[in-house]
């Protein structure tokens, strides 16, 4: 029978679309990731696949199985006793509390992982974390039992909580050397039985060692560092202190030679004003002495020159006076020599009035005594000629003194000259009165 060309094709179509890929779909399964596919076939012979994949079955003929490739994290809590003795041997054992983390997995081998599905991951999920966890808690008992305290503390005090002792499993002796001696010794015990049921050492990770020694000791380390710090904080408070009064003792001394400076300054300054007021008053003293001088050299030149023009118009008014007193007496004397006895007689008459008192007062002066005898008149011949010419003087004074009188000048101490007195008439030796 002859089958239609659409129908042909139709079938081709659904033959492609549907029961091809449900013929692939039964031979190839997916293998996600973070999972191994183990495919057995009738001979015994085991196929491993790793996803994400393909793993290929065929139904009747071959029989197939999953297991996890994921990393089993196992958190270990172990308390015991370290292998400490005292200074004679005796065990003085301390007790230790110890924190890790530990990751394992499937191993990298087909051996393995072949054994890993066989003996661990054939049992149930709480069997295998319970079996991780007593073959991790024991391995790590063991370690604690053969380390002393201070091996378990060998890191520096501040790296207490042991958070980087991290013991990677692909390493050898040599290279772990380095590694926290617990991490080691629990790495190196159970290692065995791990690789017995198919699994890896990823990394161990030691979280927290704690025992009652060490918090004693990190106590005491934490009083000694508070009280480093306070001895620190105090030396520092103490150099501040120090330098704060250096400081001041430097502002001090700073000040004082300020002061001492400023005081020497204003010495030199107060002895630079005191000899300046010595030069001034010297100055002023000086310039005072020399106007004294010159005032007193000009006043004595003026002196001089007024007590010589002076003595200049006094020596000229005598000699004035002289001339004109000598020209008097001269015409006097030429009047009495031309009037000759009658002159001085009329003279006498006119001026016996002023000089009567004169005259008597003269003669009352003079204590003459009148004698007789003699030829010639005898003493009153000689008492009359003495009176007559007593006379003839006052005449010619009072004459020259009308012709050219001398006044005094008013003011200058001048006096005038007085008239010449008259001689006491002497008695000669021999007479008697």
């Amino acid at each position: 029978m002859d089958m239609n060309p659409v129908t042909t094709a139709l079938i081709a179509v659904f033959v492609a679309v549907v029961l091809i890929p449900i013929i692939v779909t039964r031979f190839l399964t997916n293998v996600e990731s973070g999972t191994i596919r183990l495919v057995s076939w009738l001979r015994g012979e085991t196929k491993i696949y790793k996803g994400p994949g393909k793993a290929i079955e065929v139904p009747i003929f071959t029989v197939g199985t999953s297991i996890p490739a994921k990393a089993i994290n196992i958190d270990l809590d172990i308390t015991d006793q370290t292998a400490d003795r005292d200074q004679r041997g005796t065990p003085a054992p301390i007790k230790v509390r110890v924190q890790a983390s530990a990751i394992v997995s499937v191993g990298d081998t087909e051996e393995l992982i072949k054994t890993a599905a066989n003996r661990f991951f054939s049992k149930p999920e709480e069997e295998q974390q319970s079996t991780l966890t007593d073959l991790l808690s024991s391995a790590g008992r063991r370690a604690v039992n053969l380390l002393t305290h201070d091996q378990l503390f060998s890191a520096e005090p501040e790296d207490v909580a042991r958070n980087a002792a991290v013991v990677p499993v692909g390493q050898d002796d040599g290279e772990a050397e380095n590694d926290d001696p617990l991490a080691i010794i629990i790495k190196k015990a159970c290692s065995r039985e791990l690789h017995d049921l198919g699994l890896e050492f990823k990394s161990l990770n030691i979280k927290v060692v704690q025992s009652e020694v060490a918090e004693a000791r990190r106590r005491q380390r934490a009083v000694e560092a508070q009280a480093n710090a306070d001895i620190v904080v105090a030396e520092q408070q103490r150099r501040a202190k120090e330098a704060q009064l250096a400081a001041e003792r430097a502002i001090s001394d700073n000040q004082r030679d300020l002061e001492k400076t400023r005081a020497d300054n204003a010495a030199l300054v107060a002895a630079a004003e005191a000899s300046k007021q010595r030069a001034l008053a010297e100055q002023r003293k000086a310039e005072l002495f020399a106007t004294q001088i010159a005032q007193a050299n000009a006043d004595a030149d003026q002196a001089r020159i007024a007590a010589q023009a002076q003595a200049d118009s006094e020596a000229i008014h005598l000699r004035t006076v002289a001339d004109a007193q000598a020209e008097a007496i001269r015409k006097v004397n030429e009047a009495m020599a031309a009037g000759g006895e009658a002159y001085v007689r009329l003279r006498q008459v006119e001026m016996l009035p002023q000089i009567a008192a004169d005259v008597t007062d003269a003669l009352k002066s003079a204590r003459m005594f009148t004698l007789s005898g003699g030829g010639d008149g005898g003493a009153a011949a000689g008492t009359v000629s003495q009176v007559t010419d007593v006379i003839k003087t006052v005449l010619a004074l009072q004459a020259v003194g009308q012709v050219m009188p001398v006044q005094p000048k008013a003011g200058d101490g001048s006096v005038a000259p007085e008239p010449p007195q008259p001689q006491p008439v002497r008695v000669r030796p021999g007479t008697t009165g």
